[in-house]
């Protein structure tokens, strides 16, 4: 068992459009690092964040990262001493998770150091505790992802016992293309836009979009996925809020993709394509979309069945083994 571990978790797109606060799938990339190190003194400290602008908070009870990791260590009782650096790759606000990849590594790091072997369950629920501390809220569709990889159901988030997370299958060749405007959207302050009630129509709707995509990854029926990607709660009121938003998923769509939405809160987008190469022309048409709307934007590219969270080399990035 080593002394220092630094583990990688990956950026996701949350809600998927259709799954709001329960379906997430992982990025291939960016992600953020932590590393951990044992150290005799009891607690965690977190030394030292880099990559944020100084814009995250240091101290070990508001940081995401700290704050699972924390979580990690009251299930051996408290004893542990763990020091964290965490190395942001991800961008603030941006709706890939930023805030739960941080969670994920710091849960992970931990996890991997002690050597306690939490099972993805407790994982989890240690990362969320995280998510709880950077959002206000202990929502699971970016952590789970970010965690387990790949498209991601998190049902129970209600009940009294862990949520229970449930990776589904991903068609062969299903690829995310993500274009991300040089924009930031404040997680809380886009839920507090949200509509209180649902009408019963609407709610009926969703429900079925979302048990049609289930099926539809089963079968591997892409059209079934793409007519199941329907937002029809928080799209209508997030989307206007992002310039050249409407017009990079209009031009998405009319670019090939079998879907296009809001990932998370926004301002990022996201794709879903058949295969690489239409998610290659889809970006490039989101991205134009956008800048023709006097918006800037980075793209990224992905399988839809990504990898979660890993143990990596601190100094070369390359994997090491495959946790979660």
């Amino acid at each position: 068992m080593s002394d220092e571990v630094t583990v990688f978790a990956p950026a996701s797109v949350g809600n998927v459009a259709v799954g709001f606060d329960s379906l997430g799938l992982a990025l291939e990339a960016p992600g953020d690092r932590v590393t951990a190190r044992r150290v005799d003194e009891p607690g965690v400290r977190l030394e030292r964040v880099t990559g944020d602008q100084g814009r995250l908070p240091r101290a070990t009870g508001e940081n995401s990262a700290s704050v699972a990791a924390r979580a990690v260590v009251a299930r051996l009782g408290g004893s542990a001493g763990l020091v964290l650096t965490l190395d942001k790759g991800l961008p603030l606000a941006s709706g890939l998770g930023s805030s739960g990849a941080s969670a994920v590594a710091g849960a992970v790091a931990a996890d991997r150091v002690l050597g306690t072997c939490l099972a993805p369950e407790a994982l989890l629920a240690c990362a969320m505790e995280g998510e709880r501390a950077a959002c206000g809220s202990a929502h699971a569709d970016n952590v789970a992802p970010s965690l387990l990889g790949g498209l991601v159901l998190v049902r129970g988030q209600l009940g009294p016992g862990p949520p229970e997370a449930i990776r589904l299958p991903v068609p062969a060749g299903l690829t995310v293309a993500v274009a991300r405007p040089h924009l930031e959207i404040l997680t809380g302050e886009s839920r507090s836009i949200l509509p209180r009630t649902v009408p019963l129509d609407r709610a009926v709707a969703w429900s079925a979009d979302l048990a049609a995509l289930v099926v539809a990854l089963f079968r591997s029926d892409l059209a079934l996925v793409g007519r199941s990607i329907v937002d029809r709660v928080a799209e209508p009121v997030r989307l206007p809020r992002i310039r050249g938003g409407a017009a990079a998923v209009n031009a998405a769509r009319e670019a090939g993709a079998l879907a296009a939405s809001l990932s998370g809160s926004g301002p990022s987008l996201f794709a879903l394509c058949a295969d690489r190469d239409t998610a290659r022309r889809v970006v490039r048409a989101m991205t134009s979309a956008l800048h023709r709307n006097g918006v800037e934007s980075d793209h990224y590219l992905s399988t839809a069945d990504a990898p979660g969270a890993r143990v990596v080399e601190p100094r070369s990035g390359t994997d090491s083994t495959r946790g979660g």
